[in-house]
């Protein structure tokens, strides 16, 4: 065999070794590629079922849920496509079962009364996951400008809502240990956060009847008046515990300016 024939076979060679390398390593990227789609479209899924889960059924409305249910139904169907060996046909199912449900308003709404400032911020935290996703789809383009905005401003009115819980918290702890002053101040605190949402309707009324509330505090605290007077005087604090669906309180911010 002379030297040309020599080099030609060893370029052969070197050329099919490179071949082999390139697409072994195309492969590689291409399943470490599909490993990481599939893990995110999990983790998706996953989220937005945590989400319609552990929020408090009084802070979803239909339009929320349904947004939830929408993103637990598209990452199933990139699942799908990807051809993963995870439970889709199943989750697809109960997506449409749970949708179902929603249209049909068949769907259980259970309040939780968030009474401590462990679950305030719990379900803050629950909210902002919220915003960032319904951010996501509207700049991923699976949702429209106007209604990531609606959204959007009412999940925001949400997170206000739960800092206010919170100071109506202490200021009803307050109320029973006699300290009318900082009740008053908690419930100061309550209306500012509320008052953040001045286009909505719902935590202006909110706002009135903290002010109201002050009210009642300031001139039982003059009068000397006990706590637990205090504590049996405030309607609002009856009313606070059911404020998103009790349904003669929106009724009454629907139509009271």
């Amino acid at each position: 065999m002379d030297t040309t024939t020599i080099v030609l076979v060893l370029a052969a060679v070197v050329t099919v070794s490179i071949v082999i390398i390139v697409l072994s390593q195309m492969r590689e990227r291409a399943r470490i590629e599909r490993a990481r789609k599939i893990t995110a479209q999990e983790d998706a899924y996953h989220r937005a079922y945590r989400l319609l889960s552990e929020i408090p059924g009084q802070y979803l409305t239909p339009d929320l849920k349904l947004l939830l249910i929408k993103r637990m139904e598209e990452a199933c169907a990139e699942l799908a496509s990807l051809k993963s060996n995870l439970p889709v046909r199943q989750w697809q199912e109960s997506a449409a079962e749970m949708k179902q449900q929603v249209l049909e308003k068949r769907d259980s709404t259970t309040p939780v009364k968030i009474d401590s400032p462990e679950k305030s911020n719990y379900v803050k935290e629950l909210l902002q996951n919220l915003f960032k996703m319904i951010e996501t789809m509207h700049k991923s383009g699976r949702l429209d400008a106007a209604t990531a905005k609606k959204n959007l401003k009412y999940v925001l009115f949400l997170v206000h809502k739960t800092h206010a819980d919170l100071h109506v918290f202490q200021a009803r702890d307050y109320v029973r240990q006699n300290q009318i002053r900082k009740a008053i101040h908690a419930y100061h605190l309550a209306s500012t956060e509320m008052g953040k949402s001045r286009d909505n309707p719902l935590a202006m009324k909110a706002v009135k009847s903290f002010r109201t509330r002050i009210k009642e505090l300031e001139a039982l605290s003059a009068e000397g008046q006990e706590s637990q007077h205090a504590d049996s005087q405030s309607k609002l604090d009856r009313e606070w515990d059911t404020f998103l669906h009790d349904d003669e309180w929106k009724k009454k911010a629907d139509y009271d300016d």
